[in-house]
């Protein structure tokens, strides 16, 4: 397996995939996943004002420069209730485009949680809502990855939070470009083990999202700084003969500023230089590359 991470690790530092781009480069990944959420938060990027060809070709003359590849991506995020559907759907397939252009063949799109739904309410609604994004990535041969998403955020309303009901959405869905992304720190927060999720899933898993938690909330941190169990992930990756990249979606290491008080915003200690998360990507990158190697799956 080869180690790929989040544009979305340096989005307390930059807004500017360029700048992210750069700065993971010289923390040892050469693999990335592009994370369209920093874009469609700041109204950066492609969802800027700017032109949408032009700032691609600048995002892949700076993958040359830097010796980078990007190998899945990350559409924006929805999630919330009364939000307009035909809009959003449409901010998708802008994604979507830019993937095709960038050469990736992979990427994640959350489900969405609806007010006063159970499970079979959800998983249709679902299907609505992702049918016009799945046809519009069958016409790039671009893969939709959905993830089991995290514990239920609001009373009265379901998420698809655990491996059995996503796959059973996928064969609800029933199309051939949706596939399964496994989130390792959603999972760590349900009782089923890694490695029994996975081979649940089987032949559906086409991406990951390597995060780590201690078992109360996503805290989006690096393994081994959680309870996530690595030797169940390792063994249920291996079982179901997952040949894809080992995507890190860790970029909490460092706790991130929405959680912190603004009262001393702009004091001298309130966030970390950058060069300390440089070198803390780079233990990142280590991380994973002892997982990997202790399971002799390691690819550069």
């Amino acid at each position: 397996m080869k180690l790929a991470t989040t544009t979305g690790d340096f989005e307390e530092y930059t807004s500017s995939q360029l700048e992210a781009i750069e700065y993971i480069s010289k923390s040892g990944f050469k693999y990335l996943d592009y994370n369209f959420c920093m874009d469609y938060r700041h109204k950066t990027g492609i969802y800027s004002d700017g032109d949408f060809n032009l700032y691609l070709e600048s995002v892949l003359k700076k993958c040359d420069e830097t010796g980078v590849k990007f190998v899945q991506a990350h559409a924006p995020m929805g999630i919330s209730f009364g939000r307009n559907d035909e809009k959003f759907i449409e901010d998708t397939k802008k994604s979507i485009d830019a993937s095709k252009i960038l050469g990736i063949k992979n990427i994640v799109v959350h489900t969405e949680r609806y007010e006063n739904t159970d499970k079979d309410d959800t998983i249709k609604k679902n299907k609505e809502f992702f049918i016009p994004i799945l046809e519009h990535a069958k016409k790039h041969n671009i893969n939709i990855l959905v993830e089991n998403f995290n514990r239920i955020w609001k009373e009265g309303a379901y998420w698809i939070d655990n491996a059995f009901d996503l796959k059973e959405f996928v064969e609800y869905v029933n199309h051939p470009n949706l596939k399964i992304v496994w989130d390792t720190g959603h999972g760590n927060l349900k009782d089923t083990s890694p490695y029994d999720a996975l081979c649940h899933l089987g032949d559906y898993v086409y991406g990951l999202h390597v995060q780590d938690n201690r078992g109360f909330k996503d805290d989006h941190t690096a393994p081994f700084f959680g309870t996530l169990d690595i030797d169940s992930l390792m063994k249920g990756l291996i079982e179901i003969g997952y040949n894809g990249y080992f995507t890190f979606e860790a970029s909490n290491i460092f706790a991130p500023s929405n959680l912190k008080s603004d009262e001393n915003k702009n004091g001298p200690l309130y966030k970390l230089p950058l060069e300390f998360k440089i070198k803390m990507e780079n233990m990142l990158y280590e991380i994973g590359k002892h997982i990997l190697t202790t399971y002799n799956v390691f690819e550069d």
